[in-house]
């Protein structure tokens, strides 16, 4: 267990979210995520969700059915999480 959980404990968003973090300059599917992370799909498609929509990750259509997603580095949330991430990885 990471600092990260320990503090706000083992969730499916904190495990989406770090596996994002783990590849903040690439952009990945919702099936790689639920490989590397090992949660289902649909679990990775509801948690990334608020995500989205608080601009942290970018979400990108590639063709009709295909999304992309991606850290939004650009993003004052999305710094700080991983300023905080960093800072936190740094005490260990």
């Amino acid at each position: 267990m990471d600092a990260l959980e320990e503090i706000f404990g083992k969730t499916a968003q904190m495990t989406v979210l770090k596996n994002l973090i783990a590849h903040k300059n690439e952009s990945t599917y919702l099936s790689g995520i639920a490989d590397e992370t090992g949660l289902s799909h649909s679990s990775v498609a509801r948690v990334i969700t608020p995500l989205i929509k608080s601009d942290i990750v970018i979400e990108k259509p590639l063709g009709k059915q295909i999304r992309t997603f991606r850290l939004n580095l650009e993003n004052e949330k999305t710094k700080l999480i991983l300023d905080f991430y960093n800072h936190l990885n740094k005490m260990d």
